[in-house]
Formats: structure tokens, C-alpha cells, sequence
């Protein structure tokens, strides 16, 4: 493990001019979560439209289930990682997780129009996307050198995000194919969520290992047992801080909702807004990594979060076209400063053994915290109307941004 002069964990230094290839297990990976994040954000396009728009919830109870789709399944991550670091099945537990979101699809055939059963049937696939994470950010850790985590990350993100570009769209035209029957919707979803299973099966190895072997080591003496990651201060750091920003992010659906309120644009077009910011992430997340990887993962994140909070302001002046797309290209900072680099900058600090474990740890936190913050906005919203709920919501990752800056360590040169 690499830290920095103060003990804590980022990339350490690359020789100059030496440049590694993307290992071939990364890869795999991103073409498994491309071809599932279709599926999956053919669903997710059309939720919020179905939910508020079609079914008529209140911003509190689409809250409140917007949260609970991102969060309540912290627990569920906190248990694949812990079966995933188990003698190593990191491949097995994510292929669970890949398969029972696909199996959701299926949930939301046989429910109709109740909103009972769609909410059942979108929790399964959240429970699948809690399971499967940790293992799946363990593997693209495993797979390379400590030094380029914020670039295999970064490329495992990117083709993630083509298929979150991908899914609004394929949504939007089998809706203008079939006279909107989301039933149509839901069977593309659950084929393509198959597909992405297969090739998990197919192409990721089990256990994958550095791009190019390195030299035997020396005998050295066993180290010492490992404390719980909770114990180490270097973690916990990385924890609180992410944990304390998520708790200020309200959630792309309300961003979008405003969006589409203040330009009173057709309902249809909610499905596409969310290919701006999906667009930016992915011309972005390669290039955010490997900047993160040599100039620090700290100041990305924190920059990353910076450009969430310039979205906020842009919501607060009066909605313009030029507003849109200023919002969704601050989005899409965020997403590719934050996303990969949060894992790439707590990964070093973890032992092989337990990094899906810890890893799970990092994004319950994440997750209950953005459940609190979704849910809390849309109490806000529906007690004091959207503005002064933006308001606070603005001010409150402003004084997040603050102390996130206090508990995460400064960017030293780092040694070996």
C-alpha cells in the first residue's frame, strides 16, 4: 500500500514516460455494466415521469422512494462484500447481483399499474446493484497497479455511462414505438439485463491479477492482523467525508424535475434530460482519473462536489435553455471527479482480503447519507416550496464542502 507524507492513501509515483495499459479484466467489466446500465436506466428514464407525473406522488413520497431505491439497500452492500471477500468469490457474488436486477424486470412486467408492485420490483433491482458493487469495485481494484486505480476506474465508469446514455434512449423509442406501453419497456430491459449476465460469465475472470507480472518478492514476515476498517483512521477520514457531502446531494431525478418545471417542457422529454449530464460523464471520466492519479484524488473529489453545488446556484436563477445545459454539464463534472476517484482514493488503504468489505463500508455510508438527503429535500419541497428547499439544499453542501475539506488530508507528495 502506497500512502502519503501524512499516512494517507492516494497514487503513489509513476516512473516518467511509463504508461500501462487498461488490464483486460477492467474491460470485461465495463462491457458488463454498459450492456446492464441499459437495462437498467431504461427503467430508471422513466420513473420519475411515471411515479409523479402518470401516478400523481408527492415530491416527499417520490423522496422518499428515490431514496430508498439509492439507500436502503446499504445493508445488502455491507453483505456482498463480506461473502465476496470470503475465499475470494468477488465474481460469483456480483454475478448474483447482476442477475437478480435483471430478474426485477420481471417483477415490474407482473405488477401493472400498482404502485405496490413496481415499488417491490425496483427494490429487487436495487438490492442486485447493492450486491453486486462492492465485489465488482474490488475486481477493478485487484486488476492493476495501485498507481492507475484512478484511471481503471475511470475507464470502467466511461463505459458504464454509455450505458446510462444509452438506456434514456433506447427507453424514449421503444415508448414512440408501442404508443408508450411500458410493459414493452420493462421485456427489452429484462433481455438486455440477461445479456449483461452472460458476458459477466463469459469474459471476467474469477480472480484477476496486475496487467504485467512483477518481479517474486522477498521474504518479508507476516504482518500483523488487519484492524476493522472502522478502526483505521485513514478510512474513517475518507467515510466521514463522503458520507457528509452524499447526506447534501438531493438526486438527479429532482435536478431533473425542476428542469422540466421551469421550462414547462413536455412530459415526453423527461426521458432525455438525463443523456446530457450521462454525455459529459463520459467525455470526462477517463481524463478526471488519470488528472486525479497525478495531481491528487482529494482535490478532484472535492472539485467534483464543487461543481455540484455551481448546479444549484444555476437552479436558483431563472430556467433558461442556457440554464439546462449548464446544469446537466455540471452534473456530469461531478459524476466523473467524484464517482471512480472516491473508490480509487479509499482502495489503497485496504488490504486485498477485505476490500470488497471495506469498500461495501464506504458506499452504505454514501448511500444512507444520499437516502437522508434525497428524503430531506423532498420534505423541504413539499413544506416550503421548491426554491427555498434549493436554497438550503445550496447552502448546506456549501458548509459540507467546508469541513470536507478539514477531515480529508491534504495532497503531499506521496512515498513509498
Amino acid at each position: 500500500m502506497y500512502l502519503a507524507a501524512n499516512g494517507r492513501p492516494d497514487a503513489p509515483p509513476r516512473p516518467p514516460g511509463v504508461r500501462r495499459r487498461v488490464p483486460a479484466a477492467v474491460l470485461a467489466l465495463g462491457a458488463v455494466s454498459l450492456v446492464t446500465d441499459i437495462s437498467s436506466e431504461m427503467v430508471t428514464a422513466v420513473l420519475p415521469l411515471h411515479l409523479v407525473l402518470g401516478l400523481g406522488l408527492t415530491p416527499l413520497q417520490f423522496g422518499f422512494l428515490d431514496g430508498m431505491f439509492n439507500g436502503a439497500t446499504a445493508l445488502v452492500r455491507l453483505l456482498g462484500g463480506r461473502l465476496a471477500d470470503r475465499r475470494g468469490h468477488h465474481k460469483r457474488v456480483a454475478g448474483a447481483g447482476y442477475l437478480l436486477s435483471a430478474l426485477s424486470r420481471l417483477g415490474l412486467l407482473l405488477a401493472g399499474g400498482a404502485t405496490g408492485g413496481i415499488a417491490a420490483a425496483l427494490a429487487a433491482d436495487r438490492l442486485g446493484k447493492g450486491i453486486r458493487t462492492a465485489p465488482r469495485d474490488a475486481l477493478i481494484s485487484l486488476s492493476g497497479p495501485p498507481e492507475s486505480l484512478g484511471r481503471s476506474f475511470g475507464v470502467h465508469r466511461a463505459m458504464d455511462t454509455t450505458g446510462a446514455l444509452l438506456g434514456p434512449l433506447a427507453a424514449f423509442a421503444v415508448l414512440w414505438a408501442t404508443a408508450d406501453a411500458y410493459d414493452a419497456v420493462f421485456a427489452v430491459s429484462f433481455c438486455t439485463g440477461l445479456l449483461g449476465v452472460l458476458l459477466l460469465v463469459v469474459y471476467v475472470p474469477a480472480a484477476p491479477g496486475p496487467a504485467t507480472p512483477a518481479p517474486a518478492p522477498a521474504p518479508v514476515p507476516a504482518p500483523p492482523p488487519r484492524r476493522p476498517v472502522l478502526r483505521d483512521p485513514v478510512f474513517r477520514r475518507v467515510l466521514y467525508a463522503s458520507a457528509l457531502l452524499g447526506a447534501t446531494t438531493i438526486g438527479d431525478a429532482f435536478l431533473y424535475l425542476l428542469l422540466l418545471r421551469g421550462l414547462d417542457l413536455p412530459p415526453a422529454l423527461f426521458t432525455l434530460l438525463p443523456l446530457g449530464a450521462a454525455a459529459v460523464y463520459l467525455l470526462l471520466a477517463v481524463p478526471a482519473g488519470r488528472i486525479a492519479d497525478r495531481t491528487g484524488r482529494r482535490t478532484a473529489f472535492l472539485l467534483g462536489h464543487c461543481a455540484l453545488l455551481g448546479a444549484y446556484a444555476l437552479l436558483l436563477t431563472p430556467v433558461s435553455p442556457p440554464t439546462v445545459v449548464g446544469v446537466l454539464v455540471l452534473l456530469g463534472i461531478f459524476y466523473a471527479a467524484t464517482d471512480g476517484v472516491l473508490m480509487a482514493l479509499a482502495a489503497p488503504a485496504l488490504p486485498a482480503a477485505g476490500r470488497a468489505g471495506g469498500l461495501a463500508v464506504l458506499q452504505t455510508g454514501q448511500a444512507l447519507a444520499r437516502l437522508l438527503g434525497a428524503a430531506g429535500f423532498g420534505a423541504a419541497w413539499t413544506l416550503w416550496g421548491q426554491r427555498p428547499a434549493l436554497w438550503a439544499a445550496a447552502l448546506a453542501l456549501a458548509g459540507a464542502l467546508a469541513a470536507a475539506s478539514r477531515i480529508l488530508p491534504a495532497a503531499p507528495q506521496e512515498v513509498p
